[in-house]
C-alpha cells in the first residue's frame, strides 16, 4: 500500500496553498529523510537572489536527492519549508512550486518564518520526508 494524502472534511481546502493536512505511511515503509535543500547549483552557490528562483531550485534539489535513492517527488509525504523574513507575498511562489511538483495531491507541509538561514543570501530552504512503497 502506498502512502495516502488526506484532506479531511471540516478543514479548509489547503491544496490551493500548496499543501495537504495529513499523510499516512503504512507500517514497514522505508522512509528517506532529505536534509534542508536551498536554491543552490551543484557547486553550492546560490543560483539567484530572486526568492521565486531559489524556491524552484530548492525543489529541483529535493528531486535530485530523492533520485539518488530511486525515488521522485511522488514519494514525498511531508515538507518543512523555511522562509527568511516571511510575508504573504512569498506564499505564491511556494504554492506554485508545490503545485508544479505534486499537482492536486501535495504533501503535508509546515511553513516556518525565520530571521535567517545558513548563509546571508539563502532566502528559502525545504526539507522532505519520502516513503518508499
Amino acid at each position: 500500500m502506498a502512502h495516502a494524502i488526506v484532506n479531511p472534511d471540516g478543514l479548509h481546502d489547503p491544496v490551493p496553498f500548496g499543501y495537504s493536512h495529513t499523510a499516512t505511511v503504512p507500517a514497514g515503509t522505508e522512509l528517506v529523510l532529505v536534509a534542508g535543500q536551498y536554491g543552490s547549483g551543484p557547486d553550492g552557490a546560490v543560483v539567484s537572489t530572486d526568492f521565486a528562483e531559489q524556491v524552484k531550485q530548492a525543489f529541483r534539489n529535493v528531486g535530485v536527492a530523492l533520485a539518488a535513492h530511486g525515488l521522485d517527488l511522488s514519494h514525498v509525504v511531508q515538507l518543512r519549508t523555511y522562509v527568511v523574513d516571511h510575508d504573504v507575498s512569498k506564499l505564491g511562489p511556494i504554492a506554485g512550486a508545490v503545485q508544479e511538483g505534486w499537482g492536486t495531491k501535495p504533501p503535508a507541509q509546515t511553513l516556518i518564518g525565520v530571521a535567517s538561514l545558513a548563509a546571508p543570501d539563502v532566502l528559502f530552504e525545504v526539507e522532505a520526508v519520502a516513503a518508499r512503497r
